[in-house]
């Protein structure tokens, strides 16, 4: 029995890797449908059952998008509606009779799948390319889902000119997270913040291909090689030079992570499934800015990113270093009925930050920046760094910290506070943010 249940893997695997040798399609007919529940038929897929296109979990529900359903770990590599809700089991998606892909979950309205094909659906496709394609009556493709990427590329797929990739919030939510991929008309593929101009200041990582050809393009092949080409063809720059195993037992795909590295990662068509980084935009995990959210900083710890609360905050979410850090004391008048001020000054050393200082003075000396801060009750915070003095409004953003960096991000905090901090420090005898 053992013997024969072998035999049958032997069999399932090299079908199933002869069959991704080659693109092929099979046909999802008008008035077919999924619903996501386990016992029915949860996502169309490609001929050799790699990528599917339904129903994966979402939260407490689904969501809808591509994913490897042919490996064990089943990555999600383009998602439809992706900051909508999450759909009930009692949900359906649905090719109707008369050309729209639409998702179905009463009591709420159809939601379109497909919002811009130019004519009618007549039938739609799985390919085993990763791309989800819909045809019209002469066979024609009119909508396709590598046109809209939202995470990732796949082998074949582009990142055209004024395109963008956009992480998601976890490897388990695929909504839209705090990092995104630019591929610029100025020929620069640049990774930003979301909500942030496409403007140096605000990236943390960039291609330097700037003015090197017209409507360049980010480009995936079959072996991993991950390169930039211009309008003429023209390599401008090989981002991974490629030459892996470029037959039909791996497959490479290009994503942006919730961390906000992008990276490039293979994947074995065997029963392993097994899967490698083998290359990455950076080493630097504290690189993203925004990593921490605001009033946050990143700490680089044995290669990994850790974050830290400003001096007299704590986390808005417990274990969501994202959502950023709040007071942890309410923010009162500076000045007591008596005049007196109610708030010290605590310090973030060796820490960078966003500079929109509203006021700079003269100082030489820290204890003097200290003072101009403690002094001015619109003050919230200042940045001290080689006798130059800036005061800030909070919230503070992008902070991490650099070691090479003299910088010292000092931080108003209420005298209450401070006390009852360091009664803790003494009880404790230690000292946790």
């Amino acid at each position: 029995m053992v013997a024969i249940s072998f035999l049958f893997l032997v069999c399932f695997f090299s079908f199933h890797l002869h069959a991704v040798a080659q693109p092929r399609n099979s046909t999802i007919r008008l008035g077919s449908s999924l619903t996501p529940t386990t016992t029915g038929k949860s996502a169309w897929l490609s001929p050799s059952g790699l990528y599917g296109f339904g129903f994966y979990p979402q939260g407490n529900g689904y969501g809808v998008g591509v994913f490897l359903a042919g490996v064990p770990q089943r990555t999600v590599v383009w998602t439809a509606n992706r900051d909508a809700p999450p759909v009930p089991r009692t949900a359906s998606l649905v090719l109707t009779t008369d050309g729209r892909l639409i998702l179905q979950s009463p009591p709420r309205r159809d939601v379109y799948i497909v919002t811009d094909a130019s004519q009618k659906i007549a039938a739609a496709s799985m390919l085993d390319t990763g791309n989800f394609v819909v045809f019209n009556s002469d066979e024609d493709i009119i909508w396709q889902s590598f046109q809209y990427p939202t995470t990732s590329i796949l082998q074949g797929q582009h990142l055209s000119a004024g395109m963008e990739l956009f992480s998601s919030v976890s490897e388990t939510d695929q909504s839209t997270g705090i990092f995104r991929l630019k591929m610029q008309h100025d020929g620069n593929l640049v990774q930003y913040p979301v909500d942030t101009p496409d403007t140096a200041p605000y990236s943390y990582w960039s291609s330097f291909t700037d003015g090197k050809g017209d409507n360049v393009s980010l480009n995936l092949d079959n072996d991993g090689h991950l390169y930039m080409l211009n309008s003429t063809g023209f390599n401008i720059k090989d981002l991974n030079t490629g030459g892996y195993d470029d037959t039909n037992r791996t497959i490479y795909l290009m994503k942006i992570d919730s961390d906000g590295i992008f990276r490039l990662y293979s994947y074995r068509l065997d029963r392993n499934g097994n899967r490698s980084v083998i290359w990455s935009s950076t080493s630097d995990k504290c690189a993203p800015k925004g990593l921490c959210g605001l009033n946050g900083y990143c700490v680089d710890v044995d290669r990994e990113a850790n974050c830290i609360c400003l001096p007299g905050f704590a986390p808005v979410i417990e274990g969501n270093f994202t959502a950023g850090c709040e007071r942890n004391f309410s923010s009162d008048s500076c000045k007591s009925d008596d005049g007196t001020i109610q708030y010290t000054i605590q310090a973030a050393e060796n820490t960078v930050w966003e500079d929109n200082g509203y006021s700079e003075v003269t100082s030489t000396t820290r204890e003097e920046c200290d003072t101009a801060c403690y002094e001015d009750c619109n003050c919230e915070a200042a940045m001290f760094n080689d006798g130059k003095c800036t005061k800030q409004r909070l919230p503070l953003r992008y902070g991490r910290r650099d070691l090479s960096n003299s910088n010292i991000a000092l931080i108003k905090i209420q005298k209450v506070f401070y006390r009852q901090q360091h009664k803790i420090v003494r009880d404790r005898c230690s000292y946790f943010v």
